[in-house]
């Protein structure tokens, strides 16, 4: 099985498996820092049948939600495979999104089983629907699996459900393949790298960018149980680590710590990755100047199977402040008439390929809304393409504060606030008001001793951007909130930072 830059993966998750244990049996797959054994890709090939087998004596029918709480670690890597290689569907549950919405996503998916760490028993527990049951393995040498083809139902995933109800992200083989080999050829990952992962696998970028372009490239992938800034460089220096995928909050965590990593490590690593959400220009500056390690700013959702867009590798030109180009897909822009805009024109970004999704699970009708003419799929988020290819997002759609009928993106806000040397994490956000409909406000985490004012980071604000779109109010947290892949939460900002009083 080649890999070519035109053409996706061919095949299911069980073919490439195979494939990696035929070929490379014996060559590091995942190495683990929990004390974790490591895995070559034989090894992984083995306890993934030898699971199927027990999933499938089971009597559950080929495409069958299979749900994993598992935290990052040699078993979830193990059960994700055996799931994927038996014909079921991996439904990977968010251990972190709170008892109602796992509870929801546990009933939805219609599970019968589930397989369950030992830590997440209780919550297991309290979470499960009835007649919903932990795995017990059976013995199930012997027993023949389900036929396979690349349309067939891969992965069951849910959204964070920030404007409603989670929904349910279906991908086949295919796609959930395809989302592996966007980073693989964008990155121009191969057998010879080793990545490290401090993602959740149950996120798709984890799962996706880390685990399946792993697969693809044939590579090797060092998982962490969870980011630590005092351990990632580290971590990367043990496992001899050539490219990692971060988040913005992970680089400016990294940025303001006084822990450096060595002067080999330095070399060895050919790249950073950040996705999930826009990465401040100040930010991304000041990380390259200090570790001289490039980051490649990327973007992806989870109905894309993650990487949808790219900046090249150096020496190729990187654009900072824009996510990148299309690989391995077609990227667009489109008008509120849902047709395809020239550059240089805003409207909503929009993309097809080989890793988008097939639907949402049992809501056809937010399926059909997503999807726009000739198979484009409407990410939500607004921007506009310049002549080179290259997409500029200004904002989410939903998130636009709408302050006396003038649009205002929050990441004008953010970048003006990250701007400063000891803004470690900050995001804007609307409060209703009478005056103006809504007026914006914004949270701001600072490093310590930092001496910074509200009124400083307020006058800021005002040199950049004009006193219109400056916040009213900063709040100044110890934390922001934050999801399963480190992106900052706005929607949860309001009922964290108190409403000024009026004077």
């Amino acid at each position: 099985m080649k890999i070519d830059a035109q053409t996706p993966p061919a095949g299911t998750l069980r073919d490439w498996l195979d494939h990696r244990a035929a070929t490379t049996p014996d060559r590091p797959a995942f190495l683990f820092f929990d004390g974790g054994d490591p895995l070559t890709w034989a090894a992984l090939r083995n306890r993934a049948r030898q699971l199927a087998q027990a999933l499938t004596v089971q009597d559950l029918a080929k495409g069958t939600s299979v749900a994993i709480l598992q935290p990052n670690g040699r078993a979830a890597i193990e059960s994700l495979f055996g799931v994927l290689y038996g014909g079921f569907r991996a439904t990977v549950i968010n251990l972190v999104a709170g008892d109602e919405a796992i509870a929801y996503a546990l009933d939805h998916c219609e599970a019968p089983v589930a397989l369950v760490g030992e830590a997440q028993q209780d919550l297991f527990s309290r979470t499960r629907p009835d007649g919903q049951t932990a795995f017990a393995p059976r013995d199930g040498v012997g027993a023949e699996l389900h036929p396979l083809r690349p349309e067939d139902d891969a992965l069951l995933m849910y959204t964070s459900g920030t404007t409603g109800r989670p929904k349910g992200v279906i991908h086949s083989h295919a796609s959930l393949l395809a989302g592996g080999w966007t980073p693989t050829i964008a990155h121009e990952l191969s057998a010879s790298d080793c990545g490290l992962c401090v993602l959740p696998i149950y996120h798709i970028n984890g799962l996706c960018v880390t685990v399946m372009s792993t697969l693809i490239s044939g590579g090797t992938l060092a998982v962490a149980e969870k980011f630590s800034a005092s351990r990632f460089w580290d971590q990367c220096e043990t496992a001899r680590a050539t490219w990692f995928s971060v988040v913005p909050t992970i680089i400016s965590h990294l940025l303001h710590s006084d822990i450096t990593p060595g002067e080999a490590t330095r070399a060895r690593l050919r790249l950073g990755r950040s996705a999930s959400s826009a990465l401040s220009p100040d930010v991304q500056t000041a990380f390259e100047t200090r570790f001289d390690v490039p980051i490649i700013e990327t973007m992806g959702l989870t109905e894309t199977a993650a990487q949808i867009l790219s900046n090249p590798l150096p020496p190729g030109v990187r654009k900072i402040g824009s996510p990148g180009r299309a690989y391995g897909n077609e990227a667009c822009i489109l008008s509120p008439a849902l047709t395809p805009l020239p550059p240089h024109t805003q409207g909503e970004i929009a993309v097809r390929g080989p890793n988008v999704m097939r639907g949402y699970f049992k809501n056809p009708e937010a399926t059909r809304d997503t999807f726009g003419p000739d198979g484009w799929l409407r990410t939500g988020d607004l921007g506009h393409i310049d002549a080179d290819g290259y997409v500029y997002v200004t904002g989410r759609l939903k998130e636009l504060i709408i302050k006396g009928g003038e649009n205002i993106a929050p990441r004008e806000i953010d970048e003006a606030l990250y701007a400063h040397p000891d803004v470690v994490e900050a995001a804007a956000f609307a409060r209703p008001c009478k005056t103006y409909g809504e007026r914006v406000e914004a949270a701001v985490r600072l490093c310590d001793g930092s001496p910074l004012t509200e009124a400083d980071l307020i006058a800021l604000c005002h040199d950049r951007l004009g006193r219109f779109k400056s916040p009213d109010c900063i709040h100044l947290l110890d934390d922001l909130p934050k999801g399963p892949s480190g992106k900052i939460q706005r929607i949860k900002l309001p009922e964290l930072c108190p409403e000024p009083v009026a004077s």
